[in-house]
């Protein structure tokens, strides 16, 4: 795959950052090209994708008050997000031979993927959950990741029998040429989750144009 499409060959070029577990020196991420839009001529009813209103704010500061200590590592199983009824177990996501992060497979349609080599979600760093929109039954777990809302929460179900919380900050898209790497996967100070489908609108010659990705930071455990 190229550019920002999440196609069988995943994350172009992440690499593990010596002193961190944060994801850095992505290229873009890319989970489908679309093939249910193509094949059910589906053109008119793409994905949604999240407004500006759902941007990170320029003020920014507030999220700071909020933030919950960060948890000991610990691999998650699941990952929930009420407000768009996902529910879906987690695999892990390791580099292929050529430094790409792989995919879950696109036949399972409710299985969303992290990247195991990296931060676990919950403990400091940034860590990296990714999922299919689609495949080519139909609509896949992160279909509706560009309709969540700032505020709204996502849990974790960690292996040691917690479960990390978290709250959006914002939800943006971004087109492939303008991926932004660092601010998508660079180090954090406190516990970040970013969530990445693909998205940025929908070409029958290149399938997605781009990305929906959600920043979140963690709120609170149980």
């Amino acid at each position: 795959m190229r550019n920002a499409r999440l196609g069988n060959t995943g994350i172009a070029g992440v690499n593990r950052r010596l002193g961190n577990t944060a994801i850095a020196g992505v290229t873009v991420v890319a989970l489908c090209g679309g093939a249910w839009l193509l094949r059910s001529g589906a053109e008119t009813h793409p994905p949604p994708q999240p407004s500006a209103a759902q941007a990170h704010s320029a003020r920014g500061g507030a999220a700071e008050l909020d933030a919950a200590p960060a948890l000991a590592p610990s691999p998650p199983d699941r990952v929930r997000i009420p407000a768009i009824q996902v529910d879906a177990p987690l695999t892990g996501l390791a580099l292929t031979r050529t430094g790409s992060l792989d995919v879950p497979p696109a036949a399972k349609k409710n299985l969303a993927g992290w990247y195991e080599a990296g931060t676990t979600p919950g403990e400091k760093g940034t860590a990296i959950v990714a999922g299919h929109v689609d495949n080519a039954e139909g609509p896949a777990v992160f279909y509706d990741l560009g309709a969540l809302r700032k505020g709204s929460p996502i849990e974790v179900d960690r292996r040691d029998g917690s479960v990390a919380v978290f709250t959006v900050d914002a939800v943006e898209v971004y087109d492939a040429k303008d991926f932004p790497d660092e601010k998508v996967y660079g180090a954090a100070a406190r516990p970040e989750l970013r969530v990445i489908t693909c998205g940025g609108g929908y070409s029958r010659a290149t399938g997605y144009r781009g990305n929906v990705v959600v920043f979140a930071h963690l709120t609170g455990s149980r």
